[in-house]
């Protein structure tokens, strides 16, 4: 891409490889544990679904009969339960949901388990590939009716046949993307609940039922609409791959996804999210599923201005952690966000800086904006000249995913009405000003492009720093977002799992060989 700001390709590329440095050590850990999420994950990849009488999931029931034998894999006692009792996979997820123990059953011989694995693997297999192929005709079909940036709108109500109406209404208004908001506090829950669900608190359980329930909304309303509607959800926390495996089932399209947010902002143990978000990460690989990374969230407790590299340093690091779970750069939805201070002087510049710099140094990622949120007042007029800007802004640099603002931040969660004020107002700033960009050339020496400059440099002495001290004691030590939690702490460690010599995982062994990663 053509630089506009005359950032130094040297220094990109230096801040490239000590994000690699810094990254290695950390793949190093995750390449040689598994946890509880990861077993469920694969399980469910394999078909294990339902609850039992309580409301257990099978995926849980099985990974708790499996504790002492966990460095073997979950799967190859479920497997071994498929044979032993000649069952299918929905027979013998009622007899788990019944209370068979399937880790209490013989071992048979290795080879049949292993065929038999073969055979649940080439039916996820094809069932994803069905679903990229869905999604890739539909996108071909209706090229170019898109907004460009994508216009992301999120609903939460917390009862999903509510959302399901909500997300009709908003697609029809032109929204280009769909998220449905977790309810409070999900991210902390280690299981996923079953089935439909109607009583979330400040946003809708997810669950694959709910994934179902939505998707086949928003696919109603696609061929009336002349374009494809993307659909996300929330791929963090205590169950990011088995998110991720109910998002690569049931065809969704984005998933916010960032281990980095779990560790400052829910205090999950820092092993554990490593090690879950790279499973995570490579089953969205494989499904073509956008991934969106919570750098904005940074800027919530640290100065947008003073600590904008810590930004743009997390992007390098998300970025080296894609790469290393198998997602290539199209699919990578980098986060960062409008949160300066709107009565700092020259701050729209500044602004501008920060998103034409993200986008020159990650040219092909569809980058994730997000709008004014930390100094939204409840004066709503304020807020839509904000918003306003924020749009200018996006449209000008070429962002990706546009999450869209609303005139009633701060007051309630947006109603129909908001949501369509907030996309009439992005159509209207983004439709009169569509060839600006190429009309506009930065001073080499002006405010912006010495902002930029300024930033990228900072951001290459901090990685240098957490380079000298390795990512987890900075973590510790709180670098990023001016948070410490430190490494033995955390919630999810007691299901963190050192793999055993016989580890069993032939889902994951199919996942590397896909997407050409390296034992």
């Amino acid at each position: 891409m053509e630089t506009k700001l005359g950032l130094s390709e040297e220094r990109i590329q230096k801040a490239r490889e000590l994000a690699a440095r810094i990254v290695e050590p950390v793949m190093a850990f995750v390449a040689e544990h598994t946890s509880v999420t990861v077993e469920r994950a694969t399980l469910r990849l394999a078909g294990a679904d339902g609850a039992d009488a309580d409301g257990v999931p099978v995926p849980n029931l099985v990974v708790d009969q499996c504790k002492g034998l966990l460095e073997n894999g979950a799967l190859i006692y479920y497997v071994n339960a498929l044979v032993r009792t000649g069952e299918t996979v929905q027979g013998l997820n009622r007899l788990i949901a019944g209370g068979l123990n399937v880790a209490s059953l013989p071992l048979g011989d290795r080879a049949a388990l292993e065929a038999k694995a073969r055979t649940l693997v080439e039916a996820f297999a094809a069932r994803v590939k069905a679903n990229r192929g869905h999604r890739d005709a539909k996108l071909e079909a209706y090229k170019g009716r898109n907004h460009s940036p994508l216009l992301y709108v999120i609903v939460a109500t917390g009862n999903i046949y509510e959302d399901r109406k909500q997300a009709v209404a908003a697609a029809e208004q032109g929204a280009d993307v769909i998220a449905v908001i977790r309810t409070t506090a999900q991210s902390l829950l280690d299981y996923v609940p079953y089935g439909p669900t109607t009583e979330g608190f400040g946003g809708t359980y997810a669950t694959q039922e709910n994934f179902r329930i939505m998707r086949e909304a928003l696919d109603e309303v696609v061929d009336r609409q002349g374009r494809y509607i993307l659909l996300t959800n929330y791929c963090s926390g205590l169950c990011m791959p088995e998110i991720a495996a109910m998002g690569a089932l049931e065809r969704l399209d984005m998933m916010l996804n960032d281990s980095m947010y779990g560790i400052l902002f829910r205090d999950i143990n820092m092993y554990r999210t490593f090690v879950d978000q790279k499973f995570s990460r490579m089953i969205n690989a494989y499904a073509g599923i956008i991934i969106n990374t919570g750098e904005d969230n940074y800027l919530t407790t640290s100065d947008a201005v003073e600590k904008a590299y810590t930004v743009l340093a997390s992007q390098f690091l998300n970025e080296r952690f894609a790469y290393a779970a198998g997602l290539p750069a199209r699919l990578m939805g980098l986060g960062h966000a409008f949160e300066m201070d709107p009565t700092l002087k020259n701050g729209f510049l500044l602004e501008l800086a920060q998103a034409q710099m993200a986008r020159e140094i990650f040219p092909e990622a569809p980058l994730k904006y997000m709008p004014p949120t930390k100094f939204m007042t409840g004066d709503i007029f304020k807020g839509l000249a904000m918003n306003s800007m924020f749009n200018f802004v996006s449209k000008l640099t070429g962002q990706g995913i546009h999450l869209l603002g609303m005139l009633t931040e701060a007051i309630h969660t947006p109603f129909m009405m908001d949501r369509f004020l907030a996309l009439d107002n992005a159509k209207h700033v983004m439709n009169t000003m569509e060839g600006l960009a190429d009309e506009i050339e930065f001073k080499r020496d002006g405010v912006i492009a010495t902002r930029a400059r300024k930033v990228l440099e900072e951001t290459v002495e901090f990685l240098e720093s957490i380079d000298r001290i390795g990512l987890m004691p900075a973590i510790a030590q709180g670098h990023f977002a001016d948070i410490k939690r430190p490494a033995d702490l955390g919630k999810g460690l007691d299901g963190l799992q050192k793999k055993g010599p016989d580890y069993f995982n032939p889902f994951e062994a199919y996942l590397k060989n896909e997407l050409n990663l390296a034992d």
